[in-house]
């Protein structure tokens, strides 16, 4: 039996875990998810703001984003890095994924407690993300706040437009 909170590695992410990266995701979402493609040139281009927890040498969830100065987040090119600047003053969170074996015991909790805790060292101003309906929730007691639906329907689902501030004070969980 594992301790999660001991035995559980959050850490950068390596070009080396790609593979890994790309199973999880594809394990978390169908149609929505990102391409192989994508998740390598998110580790190549932004490395700072991906993610991974380790468990026994294996990738049970990612964390990853970019940063921009683009406010309007719906424009799918995002995602395949456009508009990246690596000074950019806001962090658009694309994934947080963990394996379904290891969902509800936390680890979403210690990917997004350590990813923001980065982004306030880089002296980033917000991270803006979407999600479902049913995410609303986990989200706030980040700290987030619902900003309102979202234009976006990528994958043919509704979403959520969130915003945390990252000068003020979060909340932790």
């Amino acid at each position: 039996m594992y301790n999660l909170f001991v035995d559980i590695k959050i850490r950068q992410v390596q070009k080396t875990d790609l593979n890994g990266c790309y199973y999880v995701e594809g394990s978390c979402y169908t149609n929505e998810g990102a391409s192989k493609e994508r998740i390598a040139k998110r580790i190549e281009i932004y490395p700072e703001g991906f993610l991974v927890a380790e468990l026994d040498g294996k990738i049970i969830g990612i964390i990853n984003g970019t940063a921009t100065n683009a406010e309007d987040i719906t424009n799918e090119e995002l995602k395949d890095m456009v508009d990246f600047d690596k000074k950019g003053k806001n962090i658009v969170i694309f994934s947080v994924a963990v394996l379904p074996a290891y969902q509800g015991k936390g680890i979403a909790k210690l990917l997004l407690n350590k990813f923001i805790d980065n982004l306030r060292k880089l002296q980033k101003e917000k991270i803006i993300l979407i999600c479902k309906e049913n995410y609303l929730s986990l989200y706030e007691k980040f700290g987030f706040k619902l900003i309102g639906e979202s234009k976006s329907n990528h994958g043919g689902f509704r979403w959520f437009e969130m915003i945390l501030y990252l000068n003020k004070t979060s909340a932790r969980i």
